[in-house]
């Protein structure tokens, strides 16, 4: 990696303006965009999860997105081990962009290869998880894993899981197993590291806005056509931010209007979580308020300048 330009990484909130500011950085330093958004990933969402459209993905050369199947296994393990053959493969100063604080914990930190999850212990993961949700994993944990249980977010089911796999699937605790995280792809140091901190209310119209324009793409026929073959909200790829609500809408559960405004709710609080990942673990970064634009000269200042 020293012979390769300095990697650019940008995270953000959902909505924030990440891909603009991308491929505006693309553009100034010659750059391939690497997707580090953990729904863009699926080949189902290019829509509800906001993927780069076409004119977009012309302006600069792509990677990582809508290259997953929705029912194949795709973890944070999955996403570095593609990140690190595109590294390899692009001559092109690569920046890495997304709202997956993970990805991004995992690519400048390390990831430590923990063994495959059996299927049936998975699936044992997700009746629990759908029979008595987080606190379920909590009960469990609090006795199996109390060690990863004081260090992970107790709101966040897919986290609380994935804990509750590791341990009954290795005898050895989540947290135990970071322990031994190997060095991290991108060093820290070399790289730099953009999140873009945004005002609320700023933030939240274009949220509803973006989401309005969602529907007038063809959100709705995006998740008729997930839901064909059946819906399991188990499924990673079914975590994208709306589709329940839109799945309830077309089982009949829900009006359109109150689907829509209830899946522009559940993005403005996802986007809150968010922001405050964001300003708990990426404080030394550099920080970029999305809606005041910055002239070309301070964004080379801060691109040649590792935070």
């Amino acid at each position: 990696m020293n012979d390769r330009p300095a990697p650019i990484l940008i995270a953000g909130p959902t909505a924030s303006g990440k891909s603009a500011l991308a491929l505006r950085l693309a553009a100034m330093f010659d750059g391939c965009i690497i997707n580090a958004d953990a729904l863009q990933v699926y080949d189902c969402w290019s829509v509800l999860s906001a993927c780069p459209d076409a004119q977009e993905q012309a302006q600069a050369p792509h990677h990582l997105y809508a290259h997953i199947g929705k029912h194949t296994p795709y973890s944070v393990g999955h996403w570095l081990r593609d990140v690190e053959e595109t590294l390899t493969q692009t001559t092109k100063r690569p920046i890495i962009i997304g709202g997956t604080g993970l990805y991004f914990a995992a690519l400048t930190k390390g990831l430590v290869e923990i063994p495959e999850i059996p299927a049936q212990l998975r699936a044992d993961g997700n009746a629990l998880r759908l029979s008595k949700g987080k606190d379920g994993f909590i009960a469990d944990l609090q006795s199996s894993d109390p060690a990863t249980l004081a260090q992970i977010d107790q709101n966040n089911p897919a986290r609380l899981q994935r804990a509750w796999e590791v341990v009954h699937a290795t005898g050895k605790g989540l947290s135990a197993w970071q322990a031994e995280t190997p060095p991290p792809l991108i060093a820290p140091d070399t790289a730099a590291k953009i999140t873009l901190t945004s005002d609320r209310d700023w933030l939240a119209e274009r949220i509803d806005r973006r989401f309005d324009l969602m529907m007038e793409a063809g959100a709705l026929d995006e998740v008729r056509a997930y839901i064909s073959d059946g819906w399991d909200p188990t499924l990673p790829s079914a975590q994208a931010i709306g589709a329940r609500e839109l799945v309830s809408h077309l089982n009949g559960d829900l009006d359109l209007d109150t689907a829509i405004e209830q899946a522009k709710t559940q993005t403005r609080q996802y986007a809150k979580r968010q922001r405050t990942w964001f300003r708990s673990k990426m404080a030394n970064w550099h920080h970029i308020d999305p809606a005041q634009a910055l002239p070309e000269r301070e964004l080379h200042k801060i691109v040649a300048t590792p935070s």
